[in-house]
């Protein structure tokens, strides 16, 4: 399973890690210097949570970040599994 977001879609994405040396010019150096580039992943904060379906009368369990919890609890889960049908994703 993808680390993907099923109501948000978010996913991970690549950015630098900076090994950095030196002492600021602030504290009367010569200035900080990177010595290192290093690719890394910034990954979503994805947590398996199971949702109690009023309209089917079951759980229903989600793969979804934390932030989506809240989009959940402020648009309602029954909106929320409408959008995600509709994008195709078997719930």
């Amino acid at each position: 399973m993808s680390r993907k977001c099923q109501v948000t879609g978010k996913k991970p994405v690549s950015g630098n890690s900076y090994a950095l040396r030196g002492i600021a010019k602030k504290k009367k150096g010569v200035g900080i210097k990177v010595t290192g580039v290093t690719s890394r992943r910034f990954l979503p904060n994805l947590v398996k949570k199971r949702f109690w379906f009023q309209e089917e009368n079951r759980f229903i369990t989600l793969r979804l970040a934390t932030s989506a919890m809240r989009t959940i609890d402020k648009i309602g889960l029954s909106t929320v599994i409408r959008q995600v049908r509709a994008s195709g994703q078997k719930v």
